[in-house]
C-alpha cells in the first residue's frame, strides 16, 4: 500500500508539472519559463484598478516579448515610434500614398507584425519548496525592456527600469511554501530621455519590444550570502586580487570561513590549490579582499584566450557551505603604452565592428550563445578581432562567447544623449549614467573579453566636458580592469584614457563629394599623421565606412520572425516601376564592390598611420534603421551579400597587412610605377627573416614582372618599410588595368591594388573622324542627324535641374543614406556598364566602379532617364539611391531619323592633358561610333533630349573643390 500511494503521489506530481511546468533545477533554481497569464493595460488602469489582484484570460509564453506571442496592434500611421525621422516625405509624398494606407508599409526601418507600447501585466503561479523557507528568494529577470514592477501575493517588491543588467527582486518576505502568486507589470514606453535613437530603446534597431526574455527564475540561497565576486588580475604578482562582498541579517554574527579554487577552462586544465581564510561577520555588509595566488598563468589575449574559473565558498563553523558563486576570468591587463593600445604589455590594433542591436528575428538581444557566436566567428572569419556595442550592453552570452574567442568588446551605457536630450545638466539622466554604469561593472566586471568602456554614443550639453571628465575618473579609480573613455565620437578629454573620434576616415559627416574619396587623384599614400600628431592617448577612428550596397531583394524571405521588411518591399517595387527590375543583382554586385573598396581604402588609411590606435567599422554588417543603412559586407542576419569575401577582407583587415604607398593610381606609359611597401604587424609574436613577393599582373592574370625583398625583423607595429617596387611603364602600349600584388611567404599574408596605365600620346580629336561632336541639338545638328549623321552631344554643364542636375553624383557609393542625412551627397552607388561592350574597347574597365572611374564621375553630371522608353538603357549606368530609384545615365545612344545619336553627360573635353582617363574614354568612344558596331536599336524623339538641356544664357557648370 505504502508503494502504491508513492507512486500515485509521483503521478500527482507529474500532472502537476504538466500543467504548471515550474522547472526546479538541483534544489537552488526553479525556471518560471512557460505559459502566464496577461492583460494588456493601454490605457495605464492597472495600478489604480489594483489589477495585480485580478486573473487575466489571455495567455503568453515566457521568455519572449508579446511580438512573438503575436499581442498587439496593427502598425498604422499613428504608431508610437521611439527614433527620429528626418525624412517627411513619406508622410505627404504622393510616390508613398499608396504605402501609407493600410497595411502600411514603411521605409525607414523594419516594421513589426504587431506593434504595443504601454504597460503590460503579467502573472502566474509557482509552488515554492517546503525546503526553501527562512532562505533568501530571489527573482531574476534577466533582460526587460524597460520598467518592471513585482507583486507577491498582492504585496508590491519592487520597481527596476535598467536596459543593461537583470531585474533582481528579493521576495524572502513575501513568499511562503506551497502556492504563491507573482505578477509582473513591464512597461515599454520611453521612460527617461536617454535619447530617441539610443540603440537601446529606438525602433530603429532591435524594436521597442515589451516582454520578459532571457533566464526567468526564482534562486534561493543563505540569508547570509556572498553577494558579489570581482577578480582583478595582477599579472606581475602572478595572482588575482578578489572583492567579495558578503551580506548576512542585522544584529547578527556569523562566523566561519572562505574558501577560493580557481581552475583552468582549457583543455585538460587542473584545478589549482584550495586557499581559505576565517572571517567574522557582524555587520549587514562586509568587503573581504583575498589574493589568490596562480604559479605559471595563461594569459587571455586575441591569439590565446586562456579562461579560468574560480569557486567561491562560504561556509559556516559546521563545515557547512551557506553561499557559494562561481565566476570565469582571464589573466590580462588592459593598458595604454603612448598613442598605442596595449594588452599585457603587447600592442594591439583595434580591428572592430559597431553591433547597434539589430535583431531581426527576434527584436531583442538573443541571450543564448550560438547566436553570438554566429556574430564573433563571422567576425573573425572578416579579420576582426573587436566589436563596439554602440548605446546598449550586451546579456551575459555575448560576454560568454567574446571570452572564450578572445574578443575584445567595448561596452556603452544605453544613451545617446543627442537629439534633444543631453549630459551634464545635473538632472535624472545624468542619475541614469551613473547607475546603469555601475550596474554593467558589477554584472559582467569578470569577463575578459570586456575591455574598454563609455557613457554612450556621441553626446550633447553644453556641459558635457565636465560632466563625462568627472565620469571617466570615477570609474577609473574605480574599476581599473578595463579602459575609459568619455563617449564614442566626441568629446576628446585628457581624463580620456582612448580617444574614439570621426575626422580620421576618409568621408566626414558633411563632406559630400569633396572628400579624399571623392576628390582628388586616386591614391594609397594618404594617412592620418596631421589629424592624430596631437593626441596624447590613443586614438580610434569612429564609424568609418558607412558605405551602402544596393538593396538585396532576395533578403526579404529571410525575415520570418517579428519584423518584416517593407522597407526592402518598397524599394523593390519602385524600381519595378522604373522599368529596371530585371537589374536589381547588378546594382547589387556592382555598388557592392564599390563598397568594398571604400572600405579597403578606410582601412588601410587607418593601417598606414603611426601610432594609430584601431578603427571602428560602420559597418561589416548592415544597420536596417535611420532609413535603412546597407553599409555591410554582410546583411543584418551576419551573412554574406555575395559580393566579397572573409578572404578578400582580411588582405586588408587582419594581424598582419601588406601595404604599399603610391602616389597615383592612373598613369601615362611614359611614368614610372613606384610603390613603397610596407607592413603592419599585430600578431602574437615578432617575426624574423621575411621575404615579400611583389608582382605586377595583368587583366588575365598573368605576371608581367616581380621581385622580392627581404625583412629580417617584423616588430610588432606598423610603418615599418620593406622596400619598393618600381617598374617603367614605357613597355604598356595599350590601355591596360593592371594589379599589384604582394605575399609574404609562406604565409596567406597577401593584399593586391588595380591600377592603370594609358598611352601618353593618345590624341582623342583625331579619332572623331565623321562624327559630329555637339554641345546641344541645334536645327543644323538636327537636320544633319535626321539625314544620317553620327552625333555625340556633350551635355555637361548643360543638364537641367529637374533633369539630373540636382543628382550629387559621386565615385564613391552612398554614405549611410540620403534619407537619414536629408539628401546628403554623393546621391548614386557607383555605376554598372558592359565591360564586354565595344565601347570599352579601348578603355578597359570592369562591370563596376574603380579608380579609373574617379576624375570621370567628378566631371560629370547624371541625366535622369524616366522620360524616355523603359527599354532604354545605358550604356553608363549611375546607380541611384533607392529612395529614388531613377533611371540614370552617364551615356546613352539611340536612333534618330536616318542618324544615330551618342549622349555622354561626362566633361570628355577639360584639361584632357592632365586627365588621362578621360582622354582615354573619349578616344575609345569615338573610336566606337566610327566603327561598324555603332547601332543604336533604340528610337529616340528630339523634344525629349532637348528637354535635358539648360539654354546657354543659364548654363551652370558644377563646381568642385580642388
Amino acid at each position: 500500500m505504502m508503494q502504491k500511494s508513492g507512486f500515485n503521489i509521483l503521478i500527482l506530481a507529474l500532472g502537476a508539472w504538466l500543467v504548471n511546468p515550474v522547472h526546479i533545477f538541483g534544489q537552488n533554481k526553479l525556471s518560471l519559463a512557460g505559459e502566464w497569464q496577461l492583460r494588456l493595460d493601454p490605457a495605464d488602469l492597472g495600478l489604480r484598478q489594483h489589477w495585480w489582484l485580478a486573473d487575466y484570460t489571455d495567455k503568453v509564453k515566457l521568455p519572449g516579448s508579446l511580438t512573438e506571442n503575436g499581442k498587439g496592434n496593427e502598425v498604422d500611421l499613428q504608431t508610437p515610434w521611439v527614433g527620429d525621422i528626418f525624412d517627411s516625405t513619406y508622410f505627404v509624398s504622393d510616390r508613398y500614398k499608396k504605402y501609407r494606407e493600410n497595411p502600411i508599409k514603411i521605409p525607414f526601418w523594419l516594421k513589426p507584425v504587431k506593434y504595443y507600447a504601454g504597460p503590460a501585466w503579467y502573472k502566474r503561479q509557482i509552488d515554492i519548496p517546503a525546503n526553501w523557507d527562512k532562505k533568501r528568494i530571489t527573482l531574476n529577470l534577466e533582460r526587460c525592456h524597460w520598467e518592471t514592477m513585482v507583486y507577491v501575493n498582492g504585496q508590491f517588491c519592487g520597481t527596476r527600469n535598467s536596459l543593461v543588467s537583470a531585474h533582481q527582486f528579493d521576495l524572502t518576505k513575501l513568499l511562503r511554501p506551497g502556492k504563491n502568486t507573482i505578477a509582473v507589470r513591464v512597461d515599454n514606453r520611453y521612460k527617461l530621455h536617454v535619447g530617441p535613437n539610443s540603440h537601446s530603446v529606438a525602433d530603429h534597431t532591435q524594436t521597442n519590444w515589451n516582454g520578459l526574455v532571457g533566464d526567468l527564475s526564482l534562486t534561493v540561497d543563505s540569508l547570509t550570502y556572498i553577494d558579489d565576486v570581482r577578480v582583478f588580475p595582477n599579472l606581475s604578482a602572478k595572482a588575482i586580487n578578489v572583492a567579495l562582498s558578503l551580506h548576512q541579517p542585522r544584529r547578527q554574527t556569523f562566523q566561519g570561513k572562505i574558501i577560493l579554487q580557481a581552475q583552468s577552462l582549457q583543455k585538460n586544465g587542473a584545478a589549482l590549490p584550495e586557499w581559505s581564510q576565517p572571517v567574522r561577520l557582524t555587520a549587514e555588509e562586509t568587503t573581504v579582499t583575498p589574493t589568490y595566488t596562480l604559479s605559471n598563468p595563461q594569459l587571455w589575449d586575441e591569439f590565446n584566450p586562456n579562461l579560468y574559473k574560480l569557486l567561491v565558498k562560504l561556509v559556516n563553523e559546521q563545515n557547512q557551505v551557506m553561499s557559494e558563486k562561481e565566476v570565469t576570468f582571464g589573466m590580462r591587463e588592459m593598458g595604454t603604452s603612448g598613442t598605442r593600445l596595449t594588452i599585457n604589455g603587447r600592442p594591439i590594433f583595434l580591428r572592430g565592428d559597431v553591433e547597434c542591436a539589430t535583431f531581426p528575428l527576434t527584436g531583442y538581444p538573443p541571450t543564448t550563445e550560438p547566436y553570438w557566436e554566429k556574430i564573433m566567428k563571422t567576425s573573425r572569419q572578416y579579420g576582426l578581432n573587436h566589436l563596439r556595442f554602440h548605446s546598449w550592453c550586451p546579456p551575459e552570452a555575448a560576454f560568454n562567447v567574446a571570452d572564450r574567442l578572445g574578443i575584445y568588446l567595448y561596452v556603452e551605457s544605453p544613451l545617446w544623449a543627442n537629439q534633444s536630450s543631453a549630459v551634464g545638466t545635473g538632472g535624472v539622466i545624468d542619475d541614469f549614467i551613473y547607475q546603469e554604469s555601475e550596474r554593467i561593472l558589477k554584472a559582467y566586471g569578470n569577463h575578459p573579453s570586456f575591455c574598454m568602456m563609455s557613457y554612450g554614443n556621441e553626446p550633447g550639453g553644453a556641459y558635457q566636458a565636465d560632466f563625462l571628465g568627472r565620469w571617466v575618473d570615477h570609474f577609473k579609480k574605480k574599476d581599473s580592469r578595463r579602459l575609459y573613455t568619455s563617449g564614442a565620437g566626441w568629446p576628446m578629454l585628457p581624463e580620456n584614457q582612448f580617444h574614439i573620434h570621426s575626422d580620421a576616415r576618409i568621408q566626414r559627416w558633411g563632406e559630400g563629394v569633396n572628400s579624399i574619396i571623392n576628390s582628388g587623384s586616386p591614391k594609397t599614400s594618404y594617412d592620418w599623421r596631421e589629424i592624430t600628431k596631437t593626441a596624447t592617448a590613443p586614438y580610434i577612428s569612429h564609424e568609418i565606412g558607412q558605405w551602402c550596397a544596393y538593396p538585396n531583394f532576395k533578403e526579404i524571405a529571410k525575415y520570418t520572425g517579428v519584423v518584416k521588411a517593407t522597407n526592402f518591399e518598397i524599394f523593390k517595387e519602385t524600381l519595378e516601376e522604373a522599368g529596371m527590375g530585371d537589374q536589381a543583382e547588378a546594382f547589387l554586385h556592382s555598388s557592392g564592390r564599390l563598397q568594398t573598396l571604400c572600405y579597403k581604402a578606410d582601412m588601410e588609411a587607418a593601417l598606414r598611420t603611426p601610432g594609430f590606435a584601431g578603427f571602428q567599422l560602420l559597418g561589416l554588417h548592415d544597420f536596417p534603421g535611420q532609413g535603412s543603412a546597407l553599409v555591410g559586407a554582410l546583411d543584418v542576419f551576419w551573412e554574406s551579400k555575395g559580393y566579397t569575401t572573409p578572404a578578400e577582407y582580411r588582405t586588408f583587415c587582419g594581424p598582419t597587412v601588406l601595404l604599399a604607398r603610391m602616389d597615383k593610381l592612373v598613369y601615362e606609359n611614359n611614368e614610372t610605377l613606384r610603390a613603397a611597401l610596407e607592413i603592419a604587424h599585430f600578431g602574437a609574436g615578432e617575426l624574423t627573416n621575411q621575404t615579400v613577393i611583389w608582382q605586377v599582373l595583368d587583366a588575365a592574370g598573368k605576371v608581367k614582372t616581380s621581385g622580392s625583398l627581404t625583412k629580417d625583423k617584423v616588430a610588432i607595429d606598423n610603418l615599418q618599410p620593406i622596400g619598393t617596387a618600381q617598374l617603367p611603364l614605357a613597355v604598356f602600349k595599350k590601355p591596360e588595368m593592371l594589379t599589384l600584388k604582394v605575399a609574404l611567404k609562406g604565409t596567406d599574408v597577401v593584399n593586391s591594388w588595380n591600377f592603370w596605365v594609358y598611352p601618353a600620346a593618345v590624341n582623342p580629336d583625331a579619332a572623331t573622324g565623321n562624327v559630329i561632336v555637339a554641345h546641344a541639338l541645334t536645327s543644323d545638328v538636327v537636320n544633319q542627324l535626321q539625314n544620317g549623321a553620327k552625333v555625340l552631344l556633350l551635355p555637361y554643364g548643360h543638364v537641367k535641374k529637374g533633369k539630373g542636375a540636382e543628382v550629387a553624383i559621386g565615385f564613391s557609393t552612398v554614405f549611410w543614406n540620403t534619407s537619414w542625412t536629408n539628401g546628403q551627397a554623393p546621391h548614386t552607388l557607383g555605376l554598372i556598364c558592359n565591360p564586354a561592350h565595344p565601347l570599352f574597347a579601348a578603355f578597359p574597365t570592369e562591370g563596376s566602379s574603380n579608380y579609373q572611374w574617379q576624375d570621370l564621375v567628378s566631371h560629370s553630371q547624371a541625366i535622369i532617364l524616366d522620360d524616355f522608353p523603359k527599354n532604354l538603357r545605358p550604356l553608363i549606368q549611375p546607380i541611384d539611391t533607392w529612395f529614388e530609384n531613377r533611371r540614370l545615365s552617364l551615356a546613352f545612344e539611340g536612333r534618330v531619323g536616318k542618324g544615330k545619336l551618342m549622349v555622354c553627360s561626362i566633361d570628355l573635353e577639360s584639361n584632357l592633358a592632365q586627365r588621362p582617363a578621360a582622354r582615354q574614354l573619349k578616344f575609345s568612344l569615338l573610336n566606337y561610333m566610327n566603327s561598324s558596331q555603332f547601332k543604336p536599336t533604340n528610337e529616340l524623339a528630339i523634344d525629349p533630349i532637348n528637354q535635358l538641356v539648360q539654354d546657354e544664357t543659364s548654363l551652370i557648370i558644377p563646381a568642385r573643390k580642388p
